[in-house]
């Protein structure tokens, strides 16, 4: 179950970028279906099926960010990782500075440094 959720949550991140700056969706789906493929073991059809999925409807992006935290725990090479593959896909069509905005909340929300 948390699997299922962590993968539905990840994807929602990634794809928040693509959405939120109306980006290229088939510029960016290639890379999007390599992430989930890795990751999550998603077919290419299937990752696309959610990227188009999740660009149609609403989401709560903090509750996914929660889901992705409450899931990975202390684990901050895990979601240094997926913050790096969201520069991927940030970097996959053309780049703003909302975009570095959008980046720097994701990430401050997801790691928390206890300083």
């Amino acid at each position: 179950m948390m699997e299922k959720q962590l993968k539905e949550s990840v994807g929602t991140l990634l794809a928040h970028v693509v959405k939120a700056e109306h980006k290229d969706i088939e510029k960016v789906a290639p890379l999007f279906c390599e992430i989930m493929g890795q990751n999550f073991n998603c077919t290419n059809e299937e990752a696309k099926s959610f990227l188009y999925e999740i660009m149609g409807k609403e989401y709560d992006l903090d509750k996914h960010i929660e889901i992705i935290k409450k899931a990975l725990g202390d684990d901050q090479l895990t979601k240094l990782h997926i913050l790096e593959h969201l520069n991927h896909i940030i970097y996959a069509d053309t780049i703003t500075d909302e975009d570095y905005k959008i980046f720097e909340k994701i990430r401050d929300k997801l790691i928390v440094c206890d300083d």
